[in-house]
């Protein structure tokens, strides 16, 4: 990356995605570290709970719906994009890309 680029760590909370990342605050979100820009705030919704909690709701709710009318395995089977989220069913793991990488180590 170009020196002064900026990275937003999203997955800070799960230990990060990028090499040079370190948790950060909302009263000093940013460092620079090899040149670039880091921002890397845990839990970056959490300062817009509202607002996160109404975006998180409308963009589920429609897969949650779809759970609730048809049952788990013909909702999964109708659509595959909510199959993809699915990281675990009836015990066993069905999308391991769902995982943290925490998780996918253990």
């Amino acid at each position: 990356m170009k020196e002064r680029s900026v990275v937003m760590d999203v997955s800070i909370d799960e230990g990060g995605c990028i090499e040079t990342s370190r948790p950060t605050t909302h009263e000093h979100p940013t460092f620079i570290e090899e040149g670039l820009i880091h921002y890397c705030v845990p839990n970056m919704p959490s300062i817009v709970a509202r607002t996160a909690t109404h975006a998180f709701l409308n963009a589920a709710f429609p897969f949650i719906f779809k759970i609730a009318n048809k049952g788990v395995e013909k909702a999964i089977s109708d659509n595959p994009s909510l199959k993809l989220g699915v990281g675990m069913y009836r015990g066993e793991i069905t999308n391991i890309s769902t995982l943290s990488p925490r998780q996918q180590m253990e």
